[in-house]
């Protein structure tokens, strides 16, 4: 049987997962504009990669049901890369919370029914959860444990509580991470592993929309203190995805990887710090 590598939002990050993870296997792009999946498509086509496309809307269940199915009946799912998502820059904290937050509680829960055996994934999160005031214990067990379907009606995520898109950012990249924890326990019963990345500012589409937002001479900024003085690449991503996917990551489900040159480190205790 074909084994199969689902790769949610193929661009930048996405690709370099994907081109360190899939080889000799069905790589399925899905993204929700077709334009994205196809031109994906011919770029891993080009690399000699075998690849398929289809369309999804991780904002709606039925939409990453149909797409869980059909990658199944391709073949024995042994991969899944969720790359996919928007920024505070380009949404309002509505969608954002319904794209990036309850997109990922579905993928995850769609997904955990059809992995197979030694499958693995990784969700792409993001340095800005890590920036997230503390939340109660109660606040965390209810971003990893309520069911997606439930996830937007939660107290702690309605409007006044959510005011701006970072904060929207935050709590969901913060919940992406505290879900795959979770998540990993079911995957686990499957033979499955699942983890997070939380990488810094990547040289993306996405992170030259924010760059050119109100947000960038903050990100600026954050690129001079940082330990590393740069941004990083989708290449770098690759790296540990591919460490988290192969048989080396083995013993790692559950967890969350921050890769963001230093950033959160000069956040807390260095020159970003709140005095």
């Amino acid at each position: 049987m074909k084994e199969v590598v689902v790769v949610i939002g193929p661009g930048s990050i996405g690709q370099a997962i994907a081109r360190r993870v899939s080889l000799g296997k069905l790589v399925l792009l899905a993204d929700l504009r077709a334009e994205n999946a196809d031109a994906a498509a011919r770029t891993l086509g080009e690399a000699g990669f075998e690849v398929q496309t289809a369309q999804v809307d991780v904002s709606s269940r039925d939409s990453v049901h149909a797409l869980g199915g059909l990658a199944a009946s391709l073949g024995a799912v042994k991969g899944v890369i969720h790359a996919a998502g928007v920024s505070p820059t380009q949404a309002t904290p509505e969608t954002i919370l319904k794209v990036d937050l309850y997109g990922t509680a579905v993928v995850l829960e769609e997904f955990g029914k059809v992995i197979a055996p030694g499958g693995s994934a990784v969700v792409i999160a993001s340095q800005s959860g890590h920036r997230l005031p503390a939340l109660t214990e109660e606040q965390n067990r209810a971003l990893a444990l309520t069911p997606a379907d439930q996830l937007l009606a939660l107290p702690m995520l309605q409007p006044d509580q959510v005011k701006d898109p970072l904060h929207a950012y935050q709590v969901s990249k913060r919940g992406n991470s505290l879900r795959v924890m979770a998540e990993a326990v079911r995957w686990g019963k499957r033979g499955a592993r699942v983890n997070t990345i939380s990488p810094g500012i990547i040289f993306t589409p996405l992170a030259k929309d924010e760059f050119a937002g109100p947000r960038g001479p903050g990100y600026r900024r954050m690129i001079e203190v940082s330990a590393a003085g740069r941004v990083g690449t989708p290449d770098e991503v690759a790296n540990v995805a591919a460490l988290l996917m192969g048989p080396d990551g083995g013993f790692i489900t559950g967890s969350d990887f921050l890769m963001d040159g230093g950033v959160t480190a000069a956040w807390r205790y260095g020159e970003l710090a709140l005095k």
